[in-house]
């Protein structure tokens, strides 16, 4: 892959974008999402077929022991040129794009890869945000980017898991003839839409609890599909701007407009600003597949559409 452009541009304040070399392997994301100084939304949101390598990171005089996920690609993809300089898309280039108009932004579709590489690195930095006292975090941020845009673009490519296919939303500020803005100075959001049927032995989402004659099955019927929402992530220079639920109103639009009947996402148990994001935007709790003293420690909650 190669950058365009003798220096790259600074992305929320750090020099970090660097030539994204191959990983390995598959990925496994945590997000954090800020909606003010006072608290942090921190989700885990599993992948199918992910594995993990530790990397041992020494902050101060406590060491502690980070899963590092890598993803891997295939031996015949082609990789994107990057152009760090890009423009920010015009109005006219989007025609055909479902899009959401909101204040000073629109939630949209990710066109370029230049987007889908900007939603990458705000998920890195929202990943590390908590623990950006570590020593070396900037490089763990820019390996965690590189990763999980080669992850991004295997999901919309339809190649991960019981995953049909895979959409990512961004949000990017508003065209305004006057200012000329480049694509990592516009994306100020995004998350992840999948359609998914049920795997064999799945109940609800993750959930492998008895088998079923019905779910069991692999064929992708309607009746077995489902939506599921990902990686909600706004960049902490645009909080509290109504980024996250309008982002979570076009993903609503969208799957109905795929004929999905249930939408679904994961949210930890103690993660109560999160909680209320999703009830605010008409999602409910699934009592049978949610335990706040389960393993992962995570709640699934609904929407039916």
């Amino acid at each position: 892959m190669e950058l365009k452009g003798s220096i790259l541009p600074e992305i929320r304040g750090l020099s970090l974008l660097q030539k994204p070399q191959k990983p390995k392997f598959n990925t496994t994301l945590l997000c954090v999402i800020r909606d003010s100084s006072s608290y942090q939304f921190r989700e885990t949101f599993p992948l199918s077929y992910h594995r993990w390598k530790a990397i041992e990171v020494h902050c101060n005089d406590n060491s502690h022991n980070i899963q590092q996920p890598s993803v891997c690609t295939t031996e015949n993809s082609r990789l994107p040129e990057l152009s760090f300089n890009r423009l920010q898309l015009s109005d006219q280039e989007c025609r055909g794009v479902q899009k959401r108009a909101f204040g000073q932004f629109v939630a949209r579709g990710a066109v370029l890869d230049e987007e889908y590489w900007t939603a990458s690195w705000l998920r890195a930095e929202a990943h590390w945000e908590s623990v950006s006292y570590m020593r070396h975090v900037d490089n763990y941020k820019r390996k965690y980017a590189e990763q999980e845009f080669y992850a991004l673009k295997r999901r919309c490519a339809g190649r991960d898991g019981n995953s049909l296919e895979c959409s990512c939303i961004v949000t990017v500020k508003k065209e305004d003839t006057d200012v000329k803005r480049t694509v990592l100075n516009s994306v100020m959001g995004t998350l992840d839409l999948s359609i998914r049927q049920f795997l064999q032995g799945e109940t609800y989402p993750g959930e492998h609890k008895r088998l079923s004659a019905i779910l069991a099955s692999h064929e992708a019927y309607d009746a077995h599909k489902y939506a599921y929402i990902a990686n909600l992530c706004v960049s902490k220079f645009a909080r509290r701007q109504g980024i996250a639920s309008n982002m979570l109103y076009l993903a609503t639009d969208l799957a109905t407009l795929a004929g999905m009947k249930q939408l679904f996402v994961h949210v930890n148990a103690d993660n109560k600003p999160a909680q209320e994001l999703y009830n605010k935007t008409g999602f409910e709790m699934v009592e049978a597949a949610s335990s706040p003293l389960s393993k992962d420690q995570r709640l699934l909650m609904s929407m039916q559409l």
